[in-house]
């Protein structure tokens, strides 16, 4: 599959994603000290769902599009404002027209001390990063396979903080690419907190994926998954799912509320549903 950002900006991975980015960001800014996010795909930072690419999908409609016009408990309302107020912001009219990539939703959320390194490979997406952030001190932009962003750029120099990983799926064997970054990446900094976005399409696949992680004997790994369409059915996007390495502490007990919350708000099958669970006995 092609999972270029912009086809499918604001859509319901986008949303399970970008939740899930801005929790673990609002709970490292609970310390003062610093820290750094490493967004190793980081698109182009900022779409514009009026746009072709956008219309073409009109994805967004059933991800963001229901999540702003919906009814949510007041708990999950509360764990998504710093998520929703950056895309309020960004929308000040009556109309959704802009939505934040991850490096824009993530810089929106730092501190004056904290630090941004958006690594994109593609030409066009890396120009357009480096327009929307040009003279901001606190991001670096860095034209880069973000493969090798995860052996080159860790662990930073602040360290603490986040590493996302949100590869485009364009190829064969991502997934194996996902295991072998991770370990590298570990390796160099055990206490970084890692997070991986993944599609879900076939459940063979993923079970296959998860056991390899698990195989790396890492010992907090939590995975979060959210289906809109039934799973079982091959060659649909059925869903996407999270892998979260060194998880904050306080998100297994948000995920318990966010998960049933945008299940009900974005599912369009009885045969969607969520999973939260940890990779691995001991965590």
């Amino acid at each position: 599959m092609n999972y270029r950002h912009k086809y499918h900006a604001g859509n319901f991975a986008d949303v399970l994603k970008h939740a899930v980015l801005t929790r673990i960001v609002c709970y490292l800014k609970r310390k003062e000290k610093a820290f750094r996010v490493i967004d190793t795909h980081a698109g182009s930072g900022l779409y514009l769902l009026s746009a072709q690419e956008a219309e073409k999908t009109g994805e967004w409609k059933d991800g963001i599009g229901r999540l702003l016009t919906g009814k949510l408990p007041d708990a999950a309302q509360l764990l998504l404002e710093p998520y929703l107020h950056v895309v309020r912001s960004l929308n000040p009219g009556e109309r959704l027209e802009h939505y934040p990539g991850s490096p824009k939703l993530v810089r929106d959320l730092l501190r004056k001390q904290d630090r941004l390194s958006a690594i994109e490979l593609h030409p066009d997406d890396c120009a357009t990063l480096r327009s929307l952030f040009e003279g901001d001190f606190q991001t670096r932009i860095i034209a880069l396979d973000g493969w090798l962003a995860l052996g080159a750029h860790v662990p930073p120099k602040e360290k603490r903080g986040l590493v996302l990983v949100d590869p485009p799926f364009e190829k064969d064997g991502e997934f194996d690419r996902i295991v072998d970054g991770l370990a590298r990446a570990y390796r160099r900094w055990a206490g970084g907190t890692y997070c991986v976005w993944y599609p879900i399409k076939a459940s063979s696949q993923i079970a296959a994926f998860h056991s390899k992680m698990q195989a790396l004997g890492i010992s907090r790994i939590l995975c979060a998954e959210l289906n809109v369409l039934d799973s079982t059915k091959a060659g649909s996007l059925a869903g996407s799912g999270l892998v979260i390495i060194n998880p904050p502490f306080t998100l297994f007990r948000e995920l318990e509320t966010l998960l049933p919350a945008l299940d009900a708000c974005l599912s369009r099958s009885p045969q969607g549903g969520f999973r939260l669970f940890w990779i691995g006995d001991d965590h």
